[in-house]
C-alpha cells in the first residue's frame, strides 16, 4: 500500500506516530520559512508541515515546484497543531513531512476544487472527473452506496431475491419514446432499452420466484428536466401472494429504515390520501406535507356578493400563511405578479388578519364576512389568507404553485421538518386523449382497477380508478406501483379497452398473455427511484448531482460527447441495415 493512513484517518491520539499519506494536493501556502500543504482524499484532508531548520532544504526546495492536483505520497511524524481547525475532524494535528513523492504531476484545473466551487455547469459536466473531487459530490456518491446497501439489507431480511433482467427487450407501446438498437444478425430488426423491467418481473411471478428486486437501468427518450434523465436506477421490486396494503407496509417500513440509518430521523406511520383528495387539498397529487397549508375552499362562502371574480368562478379556494399579516404590501405584490407569470391564474386576493381585518377585496366583503372565512380556514391574528378562482382543475393548479413558491420563502426556523412522506392512492386508471381519441393507461396496461370499479371498464373507463399507489417524500414522487392484473380474460378486457385490437395484443404481448393463462398468482410491485431518492437525502433540487457521470439537460454528455456519429460511418451503418438520410 502507498499510505498507512486516509486523509480523513488521523486525530490528536496518533501524536508521535510515523504515517504515509497518498493523494491530491488541495491547497498550498508558502509563508517563506514554513510551507503548509493540503492534502486531500475522499476520505478528508490533512494538513502537512515543513519547516526550515527542521525539513532537510533539497525537500523544502521540492515542495516549492507543486501545484494544485499533484497527486503525492507524504511520508512523516504526527504533531499536534499549533492553532486547531475546528471545522475539520483532522484539525487538531498535521503532518511533519520527512519524504515526499510525486506520483503524478497535474495540469491546473479549470475550476476551484471546493464545494462552492467557481466553475459554470457546462464546464464542471465537460470536466466531470474534476468536479467528482469536490467533497459535496464525493458525499452524495457516498450517501447513494448507503441507500443501496440500506435497500438491499431490508429486502434480503424479508426474502427477496435480487435476480437480473436482459437489457436488450422488444419495443412495446404504451409509454415514452424506447431507446432503439438495431440487431446486426436480423437485418430491420430492433432491440430497445427498457423503460422498466414491468412484464419481465411479472413473468417472475409466474415463474414462482415469489419475491424479487433489482437494482435496474431503466432508458426513456423523453424530455429533461431537474428531476428526469435519459437513463435512470431504480430499485424494481415485485410480490406474489399480496395486496395493496401489504405492498404499502412492506415498502414503507424500508423507507423508515433508510431515513433512520442514513439520516437519523425517525418518521411515524405514512399518512395515507387518494388521488381526489390530494388534488383537492394540494393541487398536486405529489404534496408536500413539511408545508401544511392544505386547501379551504371558499365558494360558498363568496358568491353574490357583488365581486364580479369571485361570482364567475367554479372555486374560489385559498391557503392560510402562519404569521403573514405582517407581509407588507410589496411582498404580496411579489406573490401576485409570481401568479399571473407563472400560473394559470390571472391575480391574487388576500386578506391579512391583524389587529384589524384589511384585504384586496374589502369593498366588496365586510369585516365579519371576512372574519366568517378566517373561521372556515382555521386562521388566527398573525396569519393572512391567499385565494384564487377560476375553473376547478386550473385553479388547483395555480394554487399548488402558489404554496410551494411561499414555501421557499419561509425563513427556516418556520419550516416544517426535515422530512414527511405519504402514500397517494386510487388514481385514475385511465386518462382521454384527445389528439388519438382514445384512453390511455396512466400508468401502464397491466395495472388493475380497484375491484369494486370493474364493471365500469366498458361502460364508464374514465370512472375506473386504479389499483395503484405511490410514495411521496418531501414533494417528490420517489416511487410508484400497483397490483397486476393476472386473470387473463381481465388482461384482454384491459387492452380492448385501450384500443389495443386482440392481433397488435397477441403480437406486442403475446408472451405475457400466455403467461398468465399458465397459473399467473395474483401479485403487484413498486419501483423506487434511487436517484430522486438520493436527490431529497442529499438536500440537492437536480438529480444530476447524484448521478456519476449525467446527462445535461439536452441529453448530452459533453465530456465523453456523446452521442456522437459512428466511427467508418457508412460501414457501420451499412453492417446493420440502416442508411444516413
Amino acid at each position: 500500500m502507498l499510505r498507512t493512513h486516509t486523509c480523513g484517518a488521523l486525530r490528536q491520539a496518533d501524536v508521535d506516530q510515523s504515517t504515509t499519506l497518498a493523494g491530491w494536493i488541495h491547497a498550498i501556502r508558502d509563508k517563506g520559512k514554513i510551507i503548509w500543504i493540503d492534502l486531500r482524499d475522499r476520505y478528508g484532508r490533512t494538513q502537512l508541515v515543513l519547516e526550515e531548520g527542521i525539513t532537510p532544504d533539497k525537500l523544502f526546495q521540492q515542495v516549492r515546484a507543486l501545484g494544485r492536483e499533484y497527486v503525492i505520497q507524504a511520508t512523516g511524524k504526527v504533531v499536534a497543531r499549533s492553532a486547531p481547525n475546528p471545522h475539520l475532524p483532522t484539525g487538531g494535528i498535521e503532518v511533519q513531512v520527512t519524504q515526499l513523492q510525486v506520483l503524478n504531476t497535474a495540469l491546473l484545473p479549470p475550476f476551484l476544487i471546493e464545494d462552492d466551487t467557481d466553475g459554470g455547469e457546462e464546464l464542471r459536466m465537460r470536466h466531470r472527473y474534476l468536479d467528482l473531487r469536490r467533497p459535496v459530490l464525493q458525499h452524495n456518491l457516498q450517501l447513494r452506496h448507503q441507500l443501496l446497501h440500506c435497500c438491499r439489507n431490508y429486502l434480503d431480511k424479508q426474502h427477496f431475491l435480487e435476480i437480473e433482467t436482459p437489457t436488450l427487450i422488444k419495443s412495446t407501446p404504451e409509454g415514452a419514446r424506447d431507446f432503439i438498437v438495431p440487431a446486426r444478425q436480423q437485418p430491420g430488426h430492433f432491440y430497445a432499452l427498457p423503460q422498466s423491467p414491468q412484464t419481465l418481473k411479472q413473468l417472475l411471478m409466474v415463474s414462482g420466484m415469489d419475491r424479487y428486486y433489482q437494482v435496474a437501468k431503466c432508458f426513456r427518450d423523453e424530455d429533461l428536466r431537474a428531476d428526469r434523465q435519459p437513463e435512470f436506477t431504480q430499485l424494481d421490486c415485485e410480490l406474489s401472494f399480496v395486496e395493496q396494503e401489504d405492498v404499502l407496509q412492506l415498502f414503507e417500513g424500508l423507507l423508515q429504515q433508510v431515513l433512520q440509518e442514513l439520516k437519523g430521523v425517525t418518521l411515524p406511520a405514512f399518512p395515507r390520501m387518494t388521488y381526489a383528495e390530494a388534488m383537492a387539498q394540494y393541487g398536486t397529487d405529489k404534496p408536500d406535507l413539511r408545508l401544511g397549508m392544505p386547501f379551504v375552499e371558499l365558494t360558498d362562502l363568496v358568491k353574490g356578493q357583488g365581486f364580479p371574480v369571485f361570482d364567475a368562478a367554479a372555486l374560489v379556494v385559498g391557503v392560510v400563511v402562519k404569521g403573514a399579516a405582517q407581509w407588507s404590501r410589496k411582498q404580496l405584490d411579489v406573490l401576485t405578479q409570481y401568479v399571473r407569470e407563472h400560473t394559470p391564474a390571472q391575480g391574487l386576493v388576500y386578506v391579512k388578519y391583524g389587529d384589524e381585518v384589511k384585504s384586496s377585496v374589502d369593498k366588496f366583503f365586510t369585516a365579519e364576512q371576512l372574519t366568517t372565512w378566517a373561521e372556515r380556514a382555521n386562521a388566527q391574528r398573525g396569519d393572512a389568507l391567499l385565494v384564487l378562482a377560476g375553473e376547478v382543475a386550473p385553479t388547483r393548479e395555480a394554487l399548488g404553485q402558489l404554496r410551494l413558491e411561499i414555501g421557499k420563502a419561509l425563513p427556516e426556523s418556520e419550516q416544517a421538518p426535515a422530512f414527511a412522506a405519504l402514500w397517494v392512492t386510487d388514481f385514475p386508471l385511465l386518462e382521454w386523449e384527445e389528439e388519438t381519441q382514445r384512453y390511455h393507461a396512466m400508468h401502464h396496461p397491466f395495472t388493475s382497477p380497484k375491484p369494486e370499479d370493474d364493471a365500469l371498464l366498458e361502460t364508464d373507463p374514465g370512472a375506473v380508478r386504479a389499483n395503484a399507489y405511490d410514495l411521496v417524500l418531501n414533494g417528490q414522487e420517489i416511487g410508484g406501483g400497483s397490483i397486476r392484473i393476472h386473470d387473463p380474460a381481465l388482461q384482454e378486457r384491459m387492452f380492448r379497452t385501450l384500443g389495443i385490437v386482440p392481433e397488435v395484443a397477441q403480437e406486442q404481448f403475446g408472451f405475457l398473455l400466455h403467461a398468465l393463462q399458465h397459473g399467473a398468482p395474483p401479485h403487484g410491485g413498486i419501483a423506487l427511484g434511487i436517484d430522486r431518492i438520493c436527490a431529497v437525502l442529499a438536500g440537492t433540487s437536480s438529480i444530476r448531482d447524484v448521478i456519476a457521470f449525467p446527462k445535461n439537460n439536452a441529453g448530452k454528455d459533453t465530456m465523453l460527447q456523446a452521442p456522437g456519429t459512428l466511427a467508418e460511418e457508412a460501414s457501420q451503418l451499412a453492417e446493420v441495415g440502416l442508411k444516413r438520410r
